[in-house]
């Protein structure tokens, strides 16, 4: 079966340089699971019901570790190097189970976007610069031809450490095979853009705005933004020359707040509609969705789970968020898609700090404002085209719109959510999208896709 995401042909970077797009000029939203442990976690029968799971709540990307750690052995007792040496990729089992799943994948119209070798291999010195030259020319020539492939170098780790490896294996890669795109997944609060701006094999960036509170951000460090992940975001919007951004690991929902103690509260479907909504707002090209349990296939073959998660991944896949991603990109896809950016003027007066911050896009006829406390929006009218606007509300945890109605689009005028919160302390449960249109165009409502 050929799905239509291969119809539509590879994935490139548009014009302008800060979206993505399929071959065919049709817009590719990024909507990605962090499927990390799947090839070296999961059977064949257990990565089926999880991309099949992954597809139907309407995700079309998994970010997914080939080589996770150095021993490893996959389901099956299949090793990915002869003798351990990552210069000699075994040709048997273990890579035959990734072709497999790498099929799967493409059958349900989902992207893998492949980890060649986790960030700790590195830094313990299990593989060097030759040796990553080897492999990821190996890497290249075996998936070139697949048509549903990123490839994600790094992994949790910072580039000006060890980057002599990172830039042979993504060398090496790009050279072997030159039509995939390539980013770096990068350590907690930062950026690829921080050492990779101007690399020949970088196609897009990627921040990792990571797992921290703001109250445990690290002091002094000028990229510790807490959790203002759309703060990466516009940072690279405005590098030159342009290319696509997106938060490629932000808090999981279900996992303990700062990561590692497990008696911190945990991040909740709030949370993860915030980070998405804030960094696609910011200006990304998508964004990254992550469960505690399912990043790491807890559960999976009998092992043992981290961060303090107490659930098997089969029982965390219909977690909340999950299934709110898809409005996002629906929203976003509801509208001209390559004419957005980020906007400054929607919002009049203060657009607030924290989780009262006001995140808005702009297109050339539209306007999306997202509120997370469900505060007020003084919006600035006049900044879209037409005579008349027409104003919507857009249910991020439903995906639901309901219509305002039409003003004239000029001046300022203030919209309140319909579930504003009550007395003086907000809460995430509250957030709600402001859509504004240019009446004249007609469109349908936010959400609805184009037939």
């Amino acid at each position: 079966m050929r799905s239509r995401s291969s119809a539509q042909g590879r994935i490139v970077v548009a014009p302008g340089g800060h979206f993505l797009e399929h071959e065919d000029g049709s817009p590719f939203f990024w909507l990605a699971d962090t499927g990390w442990l799947l090839f070296s976690r999961l059977r064949g029968e257990e990565a089926a019901l999880y991309l099949d799971d992954r597809r139907d709540r309407g995700f079309g990307v998994v970010q997914a570790m080939l080589v996770p750690g150095l021993p490893v052995r996959n389901p099956y007792g299949a090793e990915p190097f002869e003798g351990g040496d990552p210069g000699r990729p075994d040709r048997g089992g273990y890579w035959d189970h990734v072709d497999d799943v790498v099929d799967m994948a493409a059958t349900r119209g989902i992207r893998l976007a492949l980890v060649p070798v986790w960030g700790s291999v590195v830094r313990r010195g299990q593989i060097d610069a030759p040796s990553a030259a080897a492999y990821g020319a190996w890497l290249g020539r075996r998936f070139r031809d697949r048509h549903n492939i990123f490839w994600l170098n790094g992994g949790d780790v910072r580039g000006d450490r060890q980057a002599a490896v990172w830039h042979a294996l993504g060398r090496a890669i790009k050279e072997a095979d030159p039509h995939h795109l390539m980013t770096f997944h990068p350590f907690g609060r930062t950026q690829s853009s921080q050492w990779f701006w101007g690399a020949d094999w970088l196609d897009f960036h990627m921040c990792q705005s990571g797992h921290r509170r703001y109250d445990q951000a690290d002091p002094g460090d000028e990229h510790a933004f807490g959790e203002d992940n759309w703060r990466y975001i516009r940072a690279d919007w405005d590098l030159r020359p342009a290319r696509p951004t997106l938060d490629g690991e932000p808090s999981y929902e279900g996992i303990p707040q700062g990561l590692h103690d497990p008696r911190e509260p945990l991040w909740k479907a709030a949370d993860a509609r915030r980070y998405a909504y804030w960094a696609v707002f910011a200006g990304a090209c998508g964004h990254t969705y992550g469960n505690g349990a399912v990043m790491q296939m807890a559960g999976a073959g009998g092992a043992p789970a981290g961060y303090g998660v107490r659930r098997r991944w089969t029982d965390a896949l219909a977690d909340p968020g999950a299934g709110q991603m898809r409005h996002l990109r629906d929203l976003v896809l509801s509208r001209p898609f390559e004419d957005r950016a980020p906007d400054d003027a929607t919002v009049a007066g203060d657009p607030g700090e924290r989780y009262d911050r006001l995140l808005s896009t702009r297109g050339t006829d539209y306007a999306f404002v997202y509120t997370h406390t469900g505060r007020s929006i003084a919006a600035r009218l006049g900044v879209i085209s037409g005579d008349r606007v027409r104003a919507w509300w857009y249910d991020p945890r439903t995906g639901r719109p309901a219509e305002i109605g039409e003003f004239e689009n000029r001046g300022v005028r203030t919209f309140t959510p319909p579930t504003a919160p009550a007395g003086a302390v907000a809460t995430s449960v509250h957030d709600w999208v402001l859509v504004l249109d240019d009446a004249s165009r007609g469109r349908g409502a936010p959400g609805a896709l184009p037939a």
